[in-house]
């Protein structure tokens, strides 16, 4: 099929969908960057990508697919692999004869279309569709081969009952077996730190949270949502008979260079069982604090923190902020054969050699609280709570950190000054308090800039984001998200840490017997010299690591 041999530009133009200026801007922007017109022109926000997509198939007279009807053909799926499909960005749809129908969201890259055609032996016919399309096609299109075919007699409504012997027989069969295995081998390829393996009316949808984002990778047929979720439960050693109550169980990884722990947790719903897998990676576990994000300055004012002899040391943040991590990091820097180190953990997520480490045991009566009672009777130097989350922990911990011992532990609080302010409303009393912390980190994690594909750009100067946060005078440079097949075309590659650090030095210890307001204790902190959440994402994003975006999307509050 011969196409016509027009620019994209000038088709968005006749479509009316561009300007020339519009497209002399975006010219200048895709030659600075080295990526495709189509990419910018989204990027900027300048044309939409259905619109690209129908505007290029009535100008070159080619068939348009919406993504959501795009489908590859098990068949020619054998013949061009997902990582061709990825390299050309081009997926099989469908096969008559000597001609194959590729769908491509770039019909006029000639070169790919020649390249397929060398590659299969045929005639390639193109559709257009979305980057989108693609995309989501190539997640769940080559998927397909791995998912066992329904199995007759299985139940299909939530509330229809499958004999156990039936369901043992099912979940043990190689169909199954692989489907699960390739779940999650997947996962852990693709750095997932959760599996969601949700049950929905008609069918079973599985999502991996990837650098903190959940997205749809595949979608399992309702019959045989009871056998994938007894397989796993049986992995997890959890009562496959049991469907009514929550369970939780785990499972250990140890194969091919792999060592991961898997936390499984089951939920029952409308639709039947959802399972949710929290990955630990052992083999992408951070090292030392070097490796966490703290910016050179705000390393320097903390390692002093956490080599004092006695007192307490908090780190704070919602749940899946990295506190754990950070925790860890901390107790590889402070082990040494001189130290004894005790850590009493629900559970524990990482082992630490040389480590004392607890898991909590609450159905035998072993707490936060009673097993910090238990640690201090064996002769500490360094205590690790992982959470204190109630008065009696907190009242154990500050105590303990009186006297004579560094404790560590974490607290769910948005900032550090709140942190405060927070224990004085569990019942701790502030005299207590300023005279046992040390310091507290708050802290987030944002995506990193996948470091392939990121572009740079030059702040405007009547850009909004300049009323919101201090930049520095004069230019100033950043960088965006783009995408490539080595982010999975998100932009985003990994995650880093932001931090506040806020040392509890002699007038913040005041402020604090005082029982002085969060807003009080911060503006101290940052009239001291303290980087605010914001502040420090901003400096990285300058940096080149992260996206203004980024930073703004996850550690941005207008009460600031």
């Amino acid at each position: 099929m011969k196409l016509v041999p027009k620019r994209l530009g000038d088709i968005l133009i006749d479509a009316k969908l561009l300007t020339p200026a519009q497209l002399e801007s975006a010219l200048e922007v895709k030659k600075a960057s080295g990526s495709r017109l189509g990419e910018v022109l989204v990027g900027l926000g300048l044309v939409a990508d259905i619109d690209i997509a129908q505007a290029l198939a009535r100008q070159l007279n080619v068939p348009y697919v919406s993504p959501e009807q795009i489908n590859i053909d098990p068949e020619v799926a054998k013949i061009i692999s997902e990582q061709s499909a990825r390299r050309y960005w081009a997926v099989p749809v469908a096969k008559d004869g000597n001609a194959i129908t590729v769908a491509m969201s770039d019909p006029l890259n000639v070169f790919a279309l020649d390249d397929i055609s060398l590659l299969t032996g045929a005639e390639v016919r193109p559709v257009v569709t979305t980057d989108r399309g693609i995309e989501k096609a190539i997640q769940i299109g080559y998927q397909q081969d791995l998912i066992p075919p329904p199995e007759a007699g299985a139940p299909i409504n939530p509330g229809d009952e499958m004999e156990t012997f039936r369901l043992r027989e099912m979940v043990e069969e190689a169909p199954i077996v692989r489907l699960v295995n390739q779940i999650i081998d997947r996962a852990m390829d693709e750095r997932a730190s959760d599996i969601h393996i949700e049950a929905l009316e008609e069918s079973v949808r599985v999502r991996y949270r990837v650098d903190g984002m959940l997205r749809e990778v595949m979608t399992i047929p309702k019959a045989n949502q009871a056998a994938t979720v007894s397989r796993i439960k049986i992995m997890a050693s959890l009562d496959i008979s049991e469907r009514r109550v929550p369970q939780d169980g785990r499972i250990r990884i140890k194969d091919q260079g792999r060592d991961a722990d898997l936390r499984v947790s089951t939920l029952p719903t409308i639709h039947g069982e959802k399972v949710v897998i929290r990955i630990l990676d052992k083999s992408h576990t951070v090292n030392s604090l070097d490796e966490i994000g703290l910016l050179p300055d705000t390393l320097e004012r903390f390692r002093p923190m956490i080599r004092r002899p006695h007192g307490m040391v908090l780190i704070t943040g919602p749940t899946g902020s990295g506190k754990t991590t950070t925790l860890t990091a901390i107790l590889r820097e402070l082990n040494a054969e001189t130290h004894n180190i005790i850590t009493v953990e629900d559970p524990v997520e990482y082992e630490v050699p040389g480590v004392n480490q607890v898991s909590v045991n609450e159905r035998a009566g072993l707490t936060f609280a009673s097993g910090l009672r238990s640690i201090l009777r064996q002769d500490p130097n360094i205590i690790m709570v992982g959470e204190v989350r109630d008065a009696e922990t907190a009242d154990i911990a500050i105590r303990s950190a009186l006297t004579g011992h560094l404790v560590l532990s974490t607290l769910h609080t948005n900032d550090a000054s709140g942190t405060i302010t927070r224990l004085i409303d569990m019942g701790v009393e502030p005299f207590l308090l300023s005279s046992s912390i040390i310091g507290i980190v708050a802290q987030r994690l944002t995506r990193l800039l996948c470091p392939r594909c990121k572009e740079a750009y030059e702040l405007a100067p009547d850009d909004p984001y300049r009323g919101l946060v201090k930049f520095p005078e004069g230019p100033v440079k950043l960088f965006r998200a783009k995408g490539c097949p080595e982010c999975n075309r998100t932009g985003y590659k990994g995650r880093i840490a932001l931090h506040e650090l806020l040392p509890v030095t002699a007038p913040i210890r005041e402020l604090i017997t005082k029982r002085a307001p969060a807003t009080v204790l911060n503006e101290q902190a940052v009239r001291e010299g303290m980087r605010p959440l914001l502040q420090d994402g901003v400096e990285k994003a300058m940096k080149g690591l992260t996206s203004l975006q980024e930073v703004f999307r996850v550690a941005y509050t207008e009460d600031k």
